[in-house]
């Protein structure tokens, strides 16, 4: 997670979201509850000149498995490209890490293409597959789950 930030205590993950929600902040963010504790972020970092955006998440290493990634992106993307009005949605993820890959094309990402050795991790060049989403590709089927604003 260093590139979306160090968080290790809920202390830390509240400042993050805070400032991911700051009224002037191009992100769109939403917490992944659990057992009324914070274990995973789905966001939209909006580019509204060009309706579109990127689109990341993140999960707890022991919320990891459970389905709730896909299901909160899949409703995620969803939402920023029906309610939101984007057209479309990219991301992507090092091809070292496939669960990521299946979370993206669980939510109706489209695999567009592998940019190759474009992240220096660990003293190695590591490849990242890139997806996109159009408000024109067909919903996948999902069970989306509430979105709560507050």
């Amino acid at each position: 997670m260093a590139r979306q930030g160090d968080v290790s205590t809920l202390t830390e993950a509240k400042h993050y979201v805070s400032r991911l929600t700051e009224p002037d902040s191009p992100h769109e963010a939403w917490v992944i509850v659990a057992d009324d504790a914070p274990v995973g972020l789905v966001c939209v970092s909006v580019d509204d000149e060009n309706r579109s955006g990127w689109f990341w998440y993140w999960m707890t290493d022991t919320a990891r498995g459970r389905g709730w990634a896909s299901a909160a992106a899949s409703t995620i993307a969803q939402w920023a490209l029906t309610t939101r009005g984007l057209e479309r949605l990219e991301l992507g993820h090092r091809v070292n890490n496939p669960v990521s890959g299946a979370v993206e094309r669980s939510a109706g990402f489209v695999k567009e293409g592998t940019e190759r050795a474009k992240f220096l991790v660990g003293g190695q060049r590591i490849d990242v597959d890139t997806y996109g989403r159009l408000s024109s590709d067909p919903s996948p089927s999902f069970d989306p789950v509430p979105i709560v604003d507050g």
